[in-house]
């Protein structure tokens, strides 16, 4: 394998750390942008503030909002609902609210001073789909100097809900969106895989195809397949009621079947159902039980008013001993395109 670059991340002992590992908090971007929910953003402040009450029970809670003026705002819906615990609010104004991609992904070391640091990566709009997006692209800057830590400038643009590592060198990704020209035109498979490996200090990158349908950033990985332990995932799988996903669903868990990691133990795949295709005034909705999000005490799962809702939950909680899996209902939620691990970033403990 090819050094890390010099005075990268990696090559200065950092590592991302998987979702699992213990967090300091979670941050947040406050949903403002009623373009994004057209005709139906009022009830996605009260069901954010769910996530919320779910996060707050089990560790701190940082959120960016707009001004004072929108903070107070926010203070009277978490109050309203009885949401109470260490909330922290930061003026920090944001274009929108998906806090995954446009936040700092951090990284942390042991055993030196600067434990803790931030990859400052380019942020887009997906491709630039979703101008403007000057306010989002500042915050992985203003959330490293709230916390004082270092930030890397990671020299290309990257989403976090686009990468999903097992916390011991591998990490997941899919080439519909990594490849995808309207992210890094001047940089290749090899060249995307080397800056990975030296932002995040990772000796593997597992390839899958293509996302799941209605999901407008380029198939995120989050919504698809993600780690659960080291050697394990769990990735999403199509059944008749949802024809239009089928295809790459398959061809994602034949990949996933030939996979191994470096020290050649090949994953172990546990299936997730997808719910019943979900539209709002005939757009298909990125609906999917793998953007659940993995806090101290829990697994927050979205859900969909769904059959297979219960089903997701059951799958899940013994791949999370000690954890509660909480259910969020996200249906409205997943009309602005995303849910719960698209809006969240955790800040890990270091």
């Amino acid at each position: 394998m090819k050094p890390p670059a010099p005075d990268s991340p990696a090559a200065r002992g950092y590592r991302m750390p998987a979702e699992w590992e213990p967090h300091q908090a979670t941050w947040l971007s406050w949903p403002h942008k009623r373009e994004s929910w057209p005709g139906h953003f009022e009830p996605v402040e009260p069901a954010y503030a769910e996530i919320v009450r779910a996060l707050a029970a089990c560790e701190t809670v940082h959120v960016n909002v707009l001004d004072a003026g929108h903070r107070k705002h926010v203070e009277g819906i978490l109050g309203r609902q009885g949401v109470s615990g260490d909330i922290r609010f930061h003026l920090f104004p944001t274009n929108d609210a998906w806090c995954r991609d446009h936040g700092a992904i951090f990284v942390v070391r042991d055993g030196a001073d600067a434990p803790l640091a931030a990859i400052d990566c380019d942020f887009n709009g997906w491709g630039g789909k979703y101008p403007p997006f000057d306010l989002d692209n500042r915050i992985p800057g203003r959330m490293a100097g709230e916390l004082r830590v270092p930030a890397f400038r990671a020299g290309m643009v990257l989403e976090g809900g686009s990468i999903d590592p097992n916390g011991a060198g591998a990490m997941l990704t899919t080439e519909q969106c990594l490849l995808h020209p309207n992210r890094n035109p001047s940089m290749d498979r090899a060249a995307i895989e080397q800056r990975l490996k030296d932002l995040f200090g990772l000796n593997q990158v597992l390839w899958l195809g293509e996302g799941i349908v209605g999901d407008d950033t380029d198939g995120h990985v989050d919504d698809l397949t993600r780690f659960v332990a080291r050697d394990t995932v769990v990735t999403v799988v199509a059944d008749d009621r949802d024809p239009e996903n089928r295809p790459q669903l398959a061809a994602n868990r034949e990949r996933l079947k030939d996979m191994r990691l470096a020290d050649g133990t090949p994953l172990k795949v546990v299936e997730l159902p997808m719910p019943a295709p979900k539209f709002c005034e005939g757009q298909r909705m990125p609906a999917s039980y793998a953007n659940f999000y993995i806090a101290n005490g829990a697994v927050l799962l979205p859900t969909f008013r769904d059959a297979m809702d219960a089903e997701a939950a059951r799958i899940l909680a013994p791949l999370f001993p000690g954890r509660k899996i909480v259910p969020i209902d996200c249906l409205d939620i997943v009309y602005g395109l995303g849910t719960i691990h698209c809006l969240s970033q955790q800040v890990p403990a270091a």
